[in-house]
């Protein structure tokens, strides 16, 4: 039996949080859990994510501050997909230069999600 992916998700709305938690759990999948980009980071730096999931907006070090940590500070290639209400095209194309995989603007569709985390993890193996 294969091991479940762990995914890493940094968001400040508990209602999306816990949303996410849900769908994800139900998939399948392992979740860490952050609230803000301070846990995030903290979680990350003990190498054990293997996604990342993560709004632009959370507090402390906001999601691409994290996506730069990733890249930058941890040289590491886990998937990163940003999920938020910013749906700004610099704020987008600025995530995708700093690393990110893929981008989803809010509200998202759960199966939507889905697809995504899996051609992500595809393209990873």
């Amino acid at each position: 039996m294969n091991k479940p992916v762990n995914i890493l998700i940094c968001e400040d709305d508990y209602l999306t949080l816990k949303a996410l938690e849900h769908t994800l759990k139900h998939a399948g999948y392992s979740i860490m859990l952050a609230k803000d980009g301070k846990e995030a980071r903290e979680l990350l730096s003990r190498g054990n994510i293997q996604v990342l999931l993560t709004d632009i907006h959370v507090p402390y070090f906001s999601g691409l501050e994290l996506i730069r940590y990733v890249r930058e500070e941890l040289n590491s290639p886990i998937p990163v997909l940003v999920l938020s209400r910013v749906g700004l095209e610099d704020t987008i194309m600025h995530a995708f230069e700093l690393g990110a995989n893929d981008y989803i603007t809010k509200p998202f569709n759960p199966g939507d999600l889905l697809l995504r985390l899996k051609k992500m993890m595809s393209q990873e193996k």
